[in-house]
């Protein structure tokens, strides 16, 4: 059967090295999927694919083994589950618009881990309805804490949890848990100064170690959520780099912001003749330069008063 690999792969399906045979690519934005749209998946794997499914790094699905001439039937079993996920659709019973922008990547979040400091899958769902569909080759992915169970400075935009800690002295009896803590388990920005914490505004990584160790609640979380926001990681052949620090204590709405002004920068310098009309967009910024990028990154983004703004932005790693 004779089939049209760019719009194979636009429809959201791989190229296999089995002839004939195709795999849908499923999008999970955040990793979380409600358990009520597993057996339409089953069904797909089951019925039209080689009865497995792949767990893709990026926490998306891949059902392999699908025949060309089954991928219309394939489109019309996947609606309920793209329905399901509220994954933004430009005619409903095709399948998937676009391949580009990769699933949106997340750990569990604050829904269930004592450590994250916000909900990862709300915030990666947001991001999702702001940049999907897409044919750019975006990578996005959020941890909820510095622990950075997600690897996120591996991607192009990582999101990290931050809170900035709140001390109320009234209730601190000066057990010393949140100085041990930090020390041990995070990056020593309290010390004991006669008998009372002092934080390191300066050092302070906002992981939450001393509210989640202080056992009289005189540290808190603060109410506003907060985030560090890294640029321009990358794996690959050709120099790979781990993502540097932009921004820390930004919010939500400015972090999306930046990433949809990244999609106009990108669009407007793309390389037309990148293999498969893809291009990391560190290439493009390493192209035209840092200064360029932010112009446009930058453009009518209101960032919280105390953000701080990385004033070099240099990446280091291999060259080739």
């Amino acid at each position: 059967m004779d089939i049209n690999t760019k719009k194979l792969m636009k429809n959201a399906f791989r190229v296999t090295k089995e002839r004939g045979h195709t795999a849908s690519r499923i999008r999970i934005p955040g990793g979380h999927l409600d358990v009520t749209l597993l057996p339409f998946i089953q069904e797909i794997a089951q019925k039209y694919g080689n009865g497995t499914i792949h767990i893709t790094v990026r926490q998306g699905l891949e059902i392999p083994g699908i025949k060309f001439e089954d991928i219309p039937k394939v489109n019309a079993l996947l609606q309920p589950i793209i329905s399901g996920i509220a994954t933004r659709q430009e005619a409903p019973g095709t399948g998937y618009p676009a391949s580009g922008t990769r699933n949106v990547s997340a750990c569990i979040g604050n829904r269930v881990c004592p450590y994250a400091c916000y909900d990862t899958t709300g915030l990666a769902q947001r991001i999702e309805d702001a940049v999907y569909p897409n044919d750019l080759h975006f990578k996005i992915a959020l941890t909820g804490c510095p622990n950075d169970c997600a690897k996120v400075r591996m991607h192009d935009f990582g999101i990290i949890g931050m809170t900035l800690p709140q001390f109320d002295s009234s209730r601190c009896a000066s057990c010393g848990a949140c100085e041990r803590y930090c020390r041990k388990k995070s990056v020593g920005a309290i010390s004991m100064v006669n008998n009372r914490p002092n934080r390191s505004a300066q050092k302070c990584v906002g992981c939450g170690e001393c509210v989640i160790n202080c056992p009289t609640r005189a540290w808190t979380r603060s109410k506003e959520q907060y985030f560090r926001l890294v640029l321009l990681g990358r794996t690959g052949k050709r120099n790979p780099r781990l993502a540097v620090d932009f921004i820390k204590w930004t919010d939500a709405d400015s972090i999306i912001k930046i990433i949809t002004n990244t999609y106009d920068y990108v669009k407007e310098y793309i390389d037309p003749s990148a293999p498969g009309g893809k291009e990391h967009i560190g290439y493009i910024v390493d192209r035209t330069g840092v200064q360029e990028y932010l112009k446009w990154a930058m453009k009518d983004v209101k960032l919280p008063s105390c953000a701080e703004i990385e004033q070099t932005l240099y990446w280091g790693g291999p060259q080739y």
